[in-house]
């Protein structure tokens, strides 16, 4: 016992064999702990020390854990329990509940609003909520931090509907029928029946199965095989008395023998092709025995919650890791094959072939790449071209062995998805000089023939698609996707999808609409809302005009939808990009559009496209018409051609090899361009002679 040195009054035992200091409870505290004590492995000090520390961390997570809030989003009821302080993002997307959040929760997009119906939360002012949401209790998810229980409500106008896309059942098969006429998978199931081994034959299991793969044609020579197949290959060949099944897997360096079964009886082989876009997945399962496809489901990609584009969510995966973008991909893609799997009565253990097309950035976080160096100077990715891949890998919802395809892309900004896009429409096989666009939050183009192409990206953003427009959102049921204005009263007549009441305004109908506020002359050349004093449907929306596309008693959210200043100025700036696309990609393959022989339109957005009102507002060139050509999903077209035909694979590869990339984003003509485009339709007139000149 002694005295404390810290507290002469105090006896204690507790002694510093270093210091020769005895401390009081009070007191026990290492004065030395980062520096080496040959007495610390039996120094009550230092132990009683570090259990305090411990004890200290199980009471802050205890009271963490008592601080946890439990979160309810309306209309479904789904529930998450989170800590206090996160937002309502975070919780959301702890929940899988889908919230619009386009800019990656920045707060600059004001589209990840909830309603909270009880409870609170803390929320600073935004200028993104008009007085009469905040009077509803409208607040911004990103914003908004979980202060207790809260129940929030998803308002109508946000909550997800069926999407409008094309091809979806039977038609895709008649669509696609007679694409592919030899049916060549990556995993065949070779089935045998092999020589029992005699005194004579005596060569080994695995002899005889090489025997008997070479007579079927495999190349045995480069043929793998691991040890899980070696020890189930003594049981397997005997217990059908050596009628087996082998599943071979054929790569472009060498094969491998992935699993031997017994039994020589046809089993269900399925496929799928799988498109993966930066708003929507398209999932098709096929039947790989004559190229069926069995069921189509199509869904809002997940990731969606952390920004509309590319850039967004490699920020996104930068900051809360590559591996929780990949798991939101992934929800959607197996949440799609499981819908798919269902409808055909059918088991994902029977899919062993998958082809997946995407672009560059989609393709690195559904495989978990690191995809930071994409955006960065001078913009590279990790992979271009990828090798099979086994689905167990990746965690696809389909046997793990079975075999996986990713399209090669030529560039950072130029994925898989034009690859499998230029393999579908077939241009590069032909002599007609082609320019190739796929339309969606990046635009993409190749321009070319079967003697050379060009491709290049412009960075189209997601005007488009719904993102930076107020009251912008995706073809799904409710959207407005096609309006005539009236010259004399401007009143507007809507069609929307599903003849649902308005909900909002998709890119098609946010086409339309430009160009009937520039024939009814409500806006000018240069985008700028004329003075229409007098006029109910063009006021003042806060500090800036705007067109009121459908007032409050007449949608379901009992709001006014318009169309304001700032929403064309975003629109305008995204043709304004495509179109300087075009002319730059002519321009460096030293062409203009007279020389272009066909111009290929692909993409969802694409279909619903009036070719009319997209030359008048200057997205489009203006040239004869029926250049025009438009040819649906083109990406996951491709990925089915690609799934049923080895050849098709090959030619997928030697297409990206061929492709020359241009960067515009060091390119002064691209700016010079991007500039004049960015007026109603042009600010060179002579470019859009029908325009200038209407009939």
């Amino acid at each position: 016992m002694g005295k404390c040195v810290n507290h002469p009054d105090r006896e204690t035992p507790y002694l510093c064999m270093k210091h020769q200091t005895y401390l009081c409870e009070e007191c026990l505290e290492c004065k030395d702990p980062k520096i080496y004590c040959k007495h610390r492995s039996a120094c009550p000090i230092w132990f009683m020390s570090k259990r305090k520390e411990n004890w200290d961390a199980e009471d802050k997570n205890a009271a963490t854990a008592a601080a946890d809030c439990t979160v309810t989003f309306q209309p479904d009821g789904q529930t998450v329990s989170v800590p206090a302080g996160s937002t309502l993002l975070e919780a959301a997307q702890a929940a899988d509940v889908h919230v619009n959040a386009s800019c990656n929760g920045k707060g600059s997009c004001g589209k990840c609003k909830l309603v909270v119906a009880s409870g609170a939360v803390e929320s600073p002012p935004t200028p993104l909520l008009t007085d009469a949401e905040k009077k509803k209790g409208y607040v911004l998810a990103c914003q908004s931090r979980i202060t207790g229980d809260v129940s929030v409500q998803i308002p109508e106008e946000a909550l997800q509907k069926k999407l409008k896309i094309a091809g979806m059942g039977q038609a895709v098969t008649e669509q696609l029928s007679g694409m592919v006429t030899e049916i060549d998978p990556m995993l065949k199931q070779v089935p045998l029946t092999l020589a029992p081994p005699t005194l004579e034959d005596s060569v080994s299991d695995l002899d005889r199965l090489n025997r008997g793969l070479k007579k079927e044609g495999c190349d045995v020579n480069r043929m793998n095989v691991g040890i899980k197949v070696m020890r189930q290959l003594a049981e397997a060949v005997r217990q059908d008395n050596w009628n087996i099944t082998a599943s071979v897997i054929r790569r472009k360096c060498a094969n491998e023998i992935l699993e031997v079964r017994p039994g020589n009886g046809a089993q269900p082989s399925l496929g799928l092709a799988i498109d993966i876009g930066t708003t929507t997945i398209v999932v098709y399962l096929v039947d790989m025995t004559d190229g069926r496809v069995l069921a189509a489901t199509a869904g809002h990609n997940r990731q969606a919650d952390c920004g509309d584009d590319v850039i967004n969510r490699i920020v996104c995966a930068e900051k809360n890791g590559v591996k929780k973008l990949s798991r939101m991909a992934l929800a959607t893609i197996n949440s799609l094959i499981g819908e798919a799997l269902d409808s055909a009565g059918a088991k994902a253990d029977a899919v062993r072939n998958v082809v997946v097309s995407g672009n560059t950035t989609m393709a690195h976080l559904l495989l978990q790449i690191e995809p930071r160096y994409i955006r960065r100077d001078p913009y590279i990715p990790t992979v271009s071209e990828f090798p099979i891949l086994k689905a167990g890998e990746i965690g696809l919802k389909a046997n793990p062995m079975g075999a996986v395809f990713i399209m090669p892309g030529p560039a950072s900004y130029v994925g898989g998805d034009i690859v499998s896009g230029v393999l579908y429409t077939g241009f590069h096989r032909e002599d007609l000089t082609t320019l190739f666009i796929d339309i969606g939050t990046n635009g993409e183009i190749v321009i070319g023939n079967r003697e050379w192409m060009m491709t290049a990206a412009c960075s189209a953003g997601p005007a488009f698609e719904g993102g930076g427009i107020r009251w912008g959102m995706r073809a799904e049921e409710g959207a407005i996707e096609k309006i005539t204005i009236d010259p004399h009263s401007l009143e507007p007549t809507l069609s929307t999808v599903g003849d649902a009441p308005a909900r909002g305004i998709c890119g098609s109908g946010m086409i339309d609409l430009i160009a009937e506020l520039m024939r009814t002359g409500i806006v000018d050349r240069s985008g700028r809302f004329v003075d229409m004093a007098g006029k109910r449907r063009v006021r003042q929306q806060g500090d800036e005009p705007a067109y009121v596309l459908a007032f409050a008693d007449e949608t379901p959210m009992e709001e006014d939808i318009v169309f304001t200043a700032s929403d064309l100025k975003n629109l305008i700036y995204s043709k304004g990009a495509v179109y300087a696309g075009f002319t730059t990609l002519l321009g460096e393959a030293g062409m203009n559009f007279s020389m272009v022989d066909r111009i290929i339109i692909t993409g969802g957005f694409g279909q619903y496209l009036n070719i009319e009102r997209a030359v008048a507002i200057g997205l489009l060139p203006d040239i004869d018409r029926a250049k025009f050509n438009y040819m649906g999903n083109s990406s996951i077209a491709g990925a089915y051609m690609a799934l049923l035909s080895g050849q098709y694979r090959q030619e997928a590869r030697e297409i990206c090899n061929t492709m020359t990339y241009v960067d515009f984003s060091s390119n002064p003509r691209y700016m010079d361009e991007f500039t004049s485009a960015c007026f109603l339709p042009h600010t060179d007139l002579n470019a859009f002679p029908s325009v200038a000149t209407p009939n």
